[in-house]
């Protein structure tokens, strides 16, 4: 298995792995509106506009040519997507692709995130710490959280 930075051509997938895995692990927790606003959230077309635009970056963990893994930052300091197929869970992989775009990170001195509910315990382990209660907007649920770098 290993990290790597994904290109305009490997997105599509990326997507599909990230929906995959939403339905199966996130979607029980959401209302149908917050089903289809996340739905909105990855569609194909603005994700890659924002990728043209360089606001948005992708790193991929691929073992045997397979994506097993993906995380998104927006901007360089917060994370919108951190997906792992779930043949691949506890291997290490957030972990790993975690610690890639900690790496890549301009010298900021934080990390955000508004984890979903299945995800708090991950960010948890990975040192992130809520900075307030669960929130709600248009049926997403999230936690907000930052990783302090050291």
């Amino acid at each position: 298995m290993f990290i790597l930075k994904l290109k305009k051509s490997d997105i599509k997938n990326a997507l599909d792995l990230v929906w995959s895995v939403f339905l199966e692990y996130e979607a029980p927790d959401y209302s149908s509106q917050g089903i289809e606003e996340f739905k909105k959230f990855i569609a194909c077309d603005s994700m890659m506009e924002q990728f043209e635009r360089e606001e948005i970056s992708f790193w991929g963990c691929k073992g045997n040519n397979e994506l097993a893994g993906v995380i998104a930052t927006r901007g360089s300091n917060h994370i919108c997507l951190l997906f792992v197929k779930k043949e691949f869970h506890r291997r290490g992989i957030a972990k790993r692709l975690f610690q890639e775009v900690v790496n890549n990170q301009n010298p900021l001195n934080t990390i955000t995130v508004n984890s979903s509910p299945y995800a708090v315990e991950v960010y948890h382990r990975l040192g992130f710490v809520d900075t307030d209660i669960e929130q709600n907007m248009n049926g997403m649920r999230f936690t907000p959280m930052v990783y302090k770098l050291k």
